[in-house]
C-alpha cells in the first residue's frame, strides 16, 4: 500500500531543547501578522494613540529627575540628569516590555492554543520583535534630546564602544525572553505569580541602576553593592549610558559575565517553556 504524503506533519518534540526554528520560519507570515497586530492595536481607540510611545519615557524621566536628582540630590556628573535618566529608561523599558509580553504567553493565548496548532514559540518572538519597534521609536526621541543638549554645550559624547550597542539591545531582549518564558511556564500552575510580577519588576528596577549610576550605590551601600554590580541588567544599563553619553565605565570582565548569564537564562527558559508546552492546556 502506497504511503500518503502530507504537506505538514505535527509530531511531539523529542527534546526539551528542540526549538524547531525551521517550523517557525514556515509560520513567518503568522509571526508578521501578530507583530503588526500588536503595534497597531496597542493604542487603538485611545485619544493620544501612538503618542503614548513618547509620553511614557518622557514623563518617567521628568519624575525621576525631580525626585532622584533634585530632591535626593543624586549626581549624574556632567551629564544633564534628564538625559541620563532617559537613556536608562529607554533600554529598561525594552526589557520590561519583552518580559511582560512573554511572561503571559500561555495564560493570554490559551484560547487560541487550544483550537489551532502553530509553533508556540511564535508568541514570545512576537513580543520581542514588536517591542523592538517601540524601542526604536523611543531611541529616536533620546537622539533628539541628545542633539539638543549637545548644541546647548553639555559635556556629552558617544565613544568607540557604541558599536556594541546592538549587542546590549540583544542581551536585554534575550534576558526578557528567557525570564519571561520561565515565568510563563510557572504561571500555568501558580497564578499567584501574576500578582507578584508587577511588584517584582518595580523591585528589580531599583537594583538595576535605572535612576542612578552604579558608583553611587557602591559609595552609599558598599555592603550590598554586589546586588547591583552582579546584576546583568545593571551592567547593560550602565554600559548603554557609557556608549551614548560617555559617563561611567565599561568593564570587559562584566561584559563576558553578562553574556554567559544571558545564555544560561535563555537556555533554562527554552527548557522550561518546552516542558510546559506539552501539558499546559490541561492545567491552565
Amino acid at each position: 500500500m502506497k504511503k500518503e504524503k502530507w504537506l505538514f506533519e505535527i509530531t511531539p518534540k523529542t527534546s526539551l531543547l528542540d526549538l524547531n526554528l525551521k517550523e517557525v520560519w514556515q509560520y513567518r507570515d503568522l509571526l508578521i501578522l501578530f507583530v503588526k497586530r500588536d503595534i497597531i492595536t496597542l493604542y487603538k481607540q485611545t485619544v493620544l494613540g501612538p503618542l503614548w510611545y513618547l509620553i511614557q519615557p518622557l514623563f518617567t524621566s521628568v519624575i525621576f529627575t525631580l525626585i532622584f536628582n533634585n530632591v535626593a540630590s543624586i549626581s549624574t556628573g556632567s551629564v544633564p540628569p534628564f538625559l541620563f535618566n532617559l537613556a536608562g529608561i529607554t533600554i529598561w523599558n525594552y526589557f520590561t516590555a519583552c518580559f511582560s509580553g512573554t511572561s503571559n504567553t500561555f495564560s493570554n493565548n490559551a484560547g487560541i492554543f487550544g483550537k489551532v496548532y502553530f509553533p508556540r514559540l511564535i508568541m514570545p518572538l512576537v513580543a520581542i520583535i514588536s517591542n523592538l519597534v517601540k524601542f526604536g521609536i523611543q531611541l529616536l526621541i533620546f537622539m533628539v534630546f541628545f542633539i539638543y543638549y549637545y548644541n546647548q554645550g553639555a559635556d556629552i559624547s558617544i565613544n568607540k564602544y557604541l558599536m556594541l550597542f546592538p549587542v546590549m539591545v540583544l542581551i536585554m531582549g534575550a534576558l526578557g525572553l528567557g525570564l519571561g518564558m520561565i515565568i510563563s511556564a510557572m504561571v500555568t500552575k501558580y497564578r499567584d505569580l501574576n500578582i507578584l510580577i508587577g511588584f517584582g519588576m518595580r523591585l528589580l528596577m531599583y537594583i538595576s541602576a535605572v535612576m542612578y549610576p552604579v558608583s553611587f550605590f557602591v559609595e552609599k551601600l558598599p555592603k550590598y553593592a554586589w546586588v547591583v554590580k552582579y546584576n546583568p541588567l545593571s551592567f547593560v544599563i550602565e554600559s548603554v549610558r557609557y556608549m551614548l553619553l560617555n559617563t561611567g565605565v565599561f568593564d570587559v570582565q562584566m561584559f563576558i559575565y553578562t553574556i554567559i548569564t544571558t545564555v544560561v537564562v535563555l537556555f533554562f527558559g527554552i527548557v522550561v517553556f518546552n516542558k510546559a508546552e506539552k501539558s499546559f492546556i490541561d492545567t491552565i
